[in-house]
């Protein structure tokens, strides 16, 4: 047995069962009156995972939920990026992250397998990694380098230390590389001992976008991915809503495969479609599901009543199905085991990522000039991953600029004084897109894509109408004032 292998079922072994539960935001909508409101309904559930969110928000849902299994889905923390180390702020990342599992009493920390900041470029929703050898490579390295941080955190504080589950990223209409989704995640597991979070909606849009959804039916594709796929380091499954994710008529042709399949994205927003449920059906029947330990609904930004109803059907069908998945390993003298993971990072010869990186960069730097729709910036090194140009152009010429302009907060109704000053001076709003898009810059914060809004529209003020800066200004410091006092922020 490998011994990243080895590792992983040690580390799962010490995880109880969690069941059914829901993938979280604290606030949207209020986390407590949605479970108050299933309580009232009768509807049990096993376990929460929490969206990164303040500390003191995190230790208010573990003060009034003291008994209940809450587990952590991280963000900030790229780990398909080269260079994760020396450039993105991974120190201060990793020392919020502990902190919030620290507060949750986690099992593990969830974390897509995706970037929202690539080269020097900044973006509102993931965007999936290279599906390359290289990227895998890296992917794994700084996988193992995130799981010993947390190994020396836990050991640090006598506690057991969460593991690492790494999410399979959605596609919004487009990938690049050489690999399949289903190879790629089984290139990294073979290099690192992390577990996997694998979401159904995910599953759906690389059928959707990677070219197979005009080659053959949806249930031969899953079939043939669950084969491929590493389902024995498959420890969380995740279904979502999917969604039309823009609005633009580029004049795509009416072919077959487009008429049966609607351009739906990852939106957690949105309805649960039919065709998840059935997905999961034939996903835990699989005999390879032998370490699954909570099955989520995501239901962030959702409204309430569409969360009751939803759980409530997902309840009904798969409760008692849930309970027979998997058939863990007993790993006997749990004692020496928790001992082990105590020790913090062990030698790894597995250097060569190391030596990847230089290249790989090189290749995002192509990638995000490629998802901006400057395909003359491309000099080769992106290699393709059945990429329909229409819907390559579908994003960049409607995805992105939502994301930018409206995504998150929309910039009229941010800055609604600066904007009509901006309109009297006759300087169109679409212009921040090209100044966000303008050069590559350093990463020295923690992401937080809302409060950098605000900051580069401000630069943007700056540069396109320097007599407005000061009102600008105002109207940022009344909305950062706004997001910390609905954030109760606390110091770390």
């Amino acid at each position: 047995m490998p011994p990243q292998h080895s590792d992983f079922l040690r580390r799962v072994s010490m995880i109880p069962k969690h069941g059914l539960g829901l993938s979280v935001d604290v606030y949207s909508p209020n986390i407590f009156e949605v479970l108050t409101a299933m309580e009232e309904r009768g509807l049990r559930f096993g376990y929460l995972e929490l969206f990164k969110s303040t500390l003191a928000a995190l230790e208010k849902v573990k003060m009034r939920l003291p008994s209940t299994l809450l587990e952590y889905h991280g963000e900030g923390l790229w780990l398909t990026q080269p260079y994760l180390e020396s450039s993105y702020p991974l120190g201060q990342e990793l020392a919020l992250a502990a902190a919030h599992l620290r507060a949750l009493g986690s099992f593990w920390m969830n974390h897509e397998c995706a970037a929202k900041q690539i080269a020097g470029y900044s973006f509102g929703t993931y965007l999936p990694p290279l599906f390359t050898e290289a990227s895998a490579e890296v992917t794994a390295g700084n996988i193992r380098l995130i799981q010993e941080c947390l190994d020396r955190l836990g050991a640090d504080c006598e506690q057991l230390s969460p593991l690492l589950l790494v999410e399979l990223p959605p596609l919004t209409y487009f990938g690049f590389g050489d690999l399949s989704a289903a190879e790629f995640i089984r290139l990294v597991t073979e290099a690192s001992d992390c577990g996997l979070v694998l979401d159904l909606g995910h599953v759906w849009t690389i059928y959707r976008y990677s070219g197979n959804c005009s080659q053959q039916p949806l249930a031969d594709f899953l079939d043939e991915f669950v084969e491929e796929f590493p389902l024995d380091r498959v420890v969380q499954i995740h279904l979502a809503g999917l969604a039309p994710g823009a609005k633009l008529d580029l004049g795509i042709p009416s072919r077959p495969e487009r008429v049966s399949l609607p351009l739906w994205v990852d939106a957690h927003a949105a309805p649960i479609p039919q065709v998840l449920f059935e997905m999961l059906e034939r996903v835990i029947a699989h005999p390879n599901l032998q370490h699954l330990k909570g099955v989520a609904i995501e239901v962030d930004t959702k409204t309430q009543g569409d969360i009751l109803e939803e759980y409530a059907v997902f309840y009904e069908r798969f409760h008692r199905k849930i309970e027979q998945v998997g058939h863990d390993a007993e790993v006997q003298g749990s004692p020496d085991v928790m001992a082990d993971l105590r020790k913090g990072p062990q030698d790894c010869s597995q250097q060569n990522w190391k030596e990847k990186e230089h290249e790989l960069l090189e290749q995002y730097q192509d990638y995000v000039q490629a998802a901006m729709g400057n395909s003359k910036a491309s000099s080769g090194r992106v290699v393709s991953y059945d990429v329909d140009p229409d819907l390559l152009a579908l994003y960049s010429e409607a995805y992105l600029p939502h994301e930018i302009l409206e995504w998150g907060g929309c910039l009229r109704d941010m800055f609604p004084e600066t904007c009509r000053l901006m309109e009297a001076e006759r300087i169109p709003l679409v212009e921040f897109l090209e100044f966000w898009f303008r050069a590559p810059r350093p990463v020295s914060a923690p992401y937080d894509f809302f409060l950098l809004k605000l900051e580069r529209f401000l630069e943007f003020v700056q540069d396109t109408l320097p007599h407005g800066v000061e009102l600008a200004g105002r109207e940022a410091e009344v909305m950062r004032t706004a997001y910390w006092a609905a954030s109760e922020p606390v110091e770390i």
